[in-house]
C-alpha cells in the first residue's frame, strides 16, 4: 500500500484547519504543466508543513486530479481551496508563477488534486516528518505504508483520528491504543464518499469537458447535473450524472427535458405549452446523446429511467 507526503503551505493549511465540515480540498498546483500519477485513486495523501515546520499536519484520500483554469476551481471548491477568497487564492498561485503565466482573471490552468475526507490536526498533534526525507524533492514523494517511515506516520495519523472520534463522543478519558488492523482498511478498497466538486470535475472530464447533448465545450457554461437530486438521495457519483450545458441543466431538473435508458435526448411538449416556445430544442429531440469512453462512467439505466418516469412531465 503507497501513499503520497505532499509538501504544503502552511497559509493553506492553517485556513482549512480552522474550517469545519469539510468533505473534500483542493490541493493546488500553481502549474498545470504537470498530471498527478504518483498514486492510485483512494490512496491516503499526507500534508507535509515545509520549513521550518517540517511536520505532517494532516491527511486525506487522493479522489481526481484536473487541470481546469484557477478561476473555475475556485467555482467548483470556494473555501476548499484554502482561501477566504478567489483573490487571495489567486495571489498565492501567482507568487509562484513566471510573470508572463500571470493572469488577475484567473484563467490559467492549475493542477487540482482533489483530497476526500480530510483530516487537520492542530499543532500538538502534528507528526514528525519522514526520517529519510533527505532526497531532493519539491512537489513529494512517495511512501510505502506498510513499512519503515511510511507506516509510522499512517500508524500515527490513524491513532489520532480514532482519539477525535473518542473526544467526540464524550471519551476523552478513554484508555486508546494503536489498533491491530488500519483504521481505514487497505487503502485501495476504501470508497471515501464524493462530494460536491470532486463530483462535477469527475463528470467534467468523463465527459470530455463537452455537453452531453450539444457538445458545446466552453468551461463556464457547463454543468454537472444530477439524475437523481443529491437531495433525494441521489450521490455525487459520475453515473449519477450528466454533463450539460446551463440552460439544458435547467430544462432537466425542471422535467422538460430528459434522457431515456437507450441514451437518446427527449423534449417535452410542455416545453411550448407553459412558454410558447422550444424551437431552439426540439430539433435536439430523439438525438443520441454523447457519452463517457468508460463504461463504468456511463450514466445508470435505472437512473435515467427513475427520471423518465418521476421528473419529465412527458
Amino acid at each position: 500500500m503507497k501513499g503520497y507526503i505532499a509538501n504544503t503551505d502552511y497559509d493553506w493549511y492553517l485556513f482549512l484547519q480552522q474550517q469545519t465540515d469539510l468533505d473534500e480540498v483542493n490541493f493546488w498546483q500553481p502549474s498545470g504543466g504537470r498530471q498527478f500519477k504518483a498514486i492510485s485513486k483512494y490512496a491516503p495523501f499526507f500534508f507535509k508543513l515545509k520549513k521550518p515546520y517540517y511536520a505532517i499536519s494532516g491527511f486525506g484520500y487522493f479522489r481526481h486530479f484536473s487541470i481546469i483554469p484557477a478561476r473555475l476551481a475556485w467555482d467548483t471548491f470556494g473555501h476548499a481551496n484554502g482561501a477566504p477568497d478567489f483573490e487571495t487564492m489567486n495571489a498565492r498561485i501567482e507568487k509562484y508563477r513566471k510573470p508572463a503565466h500571470r493572469d488577475p482573471r484567473g484563467e490559467y490552468g492549475i493542477g487540482c488534486i482533489i483530497v476526500t475526507q480530510p483530516t487537520f490536526f492542530s499543532e500538538s498533534d502534528w507528526i514528525p516528518q519522514p526520517k529519510d526525507w533527505g532526497r531532493p524533492t519539491v512537489q513529494g514523494a512517495t511512501f510505502d505504508l506498510t513499512q519503515g517511515e511510511g507506516k509510522r506516520i499512517w500508524e500515527e495519523c490513524r491513532l489520532r483520528t480514532q482519539l477525535e472520534r473518542y473526544k467526540n463522543a464524550g471519551l476523552a478519558g478513554a484508555s486508546v491504543q494503536k489498533e491491530e488492523s488500519p483504521r481505514y482498511g487497505e487503502a485501495a478498497l476504501v470508497t471515501p464518499r464524493l462530494g460536491q466538486g470532486a463530483f462535477r470535475i469527475e463528470v467534467l472530464d468523463a465527459y470530455g469537458r463537452s455537453c452531453a447533448v450539444t457538445r458545446e465545450h466552453t468551461l463556464p457554461v457547463l454543468e454537472a447535473a444530477h439524475i437523481k437530486p443529491y437531495a433525494q438521495k441521489g450521490d455525487h457519483a459520475v453515473p449519477n450524472g450528466l454533463l450539460l450545458r446551463s440552460d439544458i441543466h435547467a430544462l432537466f431538473d425542471r422535467g422538460y427535458v430528459t434522457v431515456t435508458p437507450d441514451h437518446r435526448f427527449e423534449v417535452s411538449q410542455r416545453l411550448k405549452q407553459d412558454f410558447d416556445n422550444g424551437k431552439s430544442y426540439y430539433p435536439l429531440h430523439g438525438n443520441l446523446i454523447h457519452l463517457p469512453g468508460k463504461q463504468v462512467d456511463r450514466p445508470d439505466p435505472a437512473l435515467l429511467e427513475w427520471h423518465n418516469s418521476q421528473v419529465f412531465r412527458g
